[in-house]
């Protein structure tokens, strides 16, 4: 890790500049929303749009220029490239618009995802929903997270302690049965699907409880949010019951479960 982005880390410096990277990138993605953008499906069938390219090359370049030599693995140029074979001790994961098939929907709850993973744990992270006009990020080690409308002062989150009654976040790609199923599980009793990464994000700021997943993701969908959700107190598990790790073989996750106090 160099020098400088030891102290931008260490001083909150680093998810400061994240984060205006973050909302340039929203910025170039929401011309895009709800004017029936074209998009084509991917190997995994999961859809990509030009907003998806247009925000990763923003992010990309600006994540070079600020912090060089640092490895940077984004979904649409692994998708174009390949995953890399190796992984450097630190390296950026991306996803420039978490939530696709929602937002060529016209659905709200899209994001973009920057996280700087070292070893196997993310860091810090950053989660922006370019709809809402909001931000999510991990400040400093040790300080907590913080949120922030777009142009305006960031507030300090975190997670509620768990109600009598939990609420749960799911995909929207679980049955109702499922779902129910899978939040009782987990000591909820009531649920709501949304899309994205802003699932980790709700229950950073204590509105919600768990979000439990049983499908696969992969790791760029899930490393911001766990960075922030993590700063404002809560964990996200995987299957072992330990923290949920990156740079896993094809960059997947299996099942896992994000939970707040």
């Amino acid at each position: 890790m160099t020098t400088e982005l030891i102290r931008d880390l260490e001083s909150g410096a680093l998810t400061e500049a994240i984060a205006d990277i973050a909302e340039a990138a929203a910025a170039v993605i929401l011309p895009y929303w709800r004017t029936g953008v074209a998009h084509r499906s991917k190997a995994d069938d999961s859809p990509v749009t030009q907003a998806d390219h247009e925000a990763e090359a923003l992010i990309l370049a600006a994540l070079a220029e600020r912090w060089p030599g640092v490895q940077a693995v984004g979904e649409e140029q692994a998708e174009a490239d390949g995953k890399p074979a190796v992984l450097d001790e630190v390296f950026w994961l991306i996803d420039p618009l978490d939530g696709t098939r929602g937002f060529v929907e016209g659905r709200e709850a899209f994001t973009v995802n920057i996280a700087l993973i070292q070893g196997d744990a993310p860091v810090a992270g950053v989660v922006t929903a370019p709809a809402s006009g909001l931000t999510w990020r991990s400040t400093a080690p040790g300080r907590g997270a913080a949120m922030r409308r777009f142009g305006e002062a960031w507030r300090p989150i975190k997670v509620r302690d768990r109600p009598a009654e939990g609420s749960a976040l799911m995909s929207h790609s679980l049955t109702d049965e499922e779902a129910a199923r899978l939040a009782a599980r987990h000591g909820c009793t009531r649920w709501q699907g949304t899309d994205s990464s802003l699932k980790f994000c709700l229950i950073a700021e204590g509105r919600f409880d768990a979000y439990p997943r049983s499908g696969p993701t992969s790791e760029w969908d899930t490393a911001a949010g766990q960075a922030v959700l993590e700063a404002a107190g809560g964990r996200v598990l995987a299957d072992d019951g330990g923290s949920l790790r990156y740079g896993k073989p094809g960059l997947l996750n299996g099942p896992f479960v994000a939970i707040g106090g």
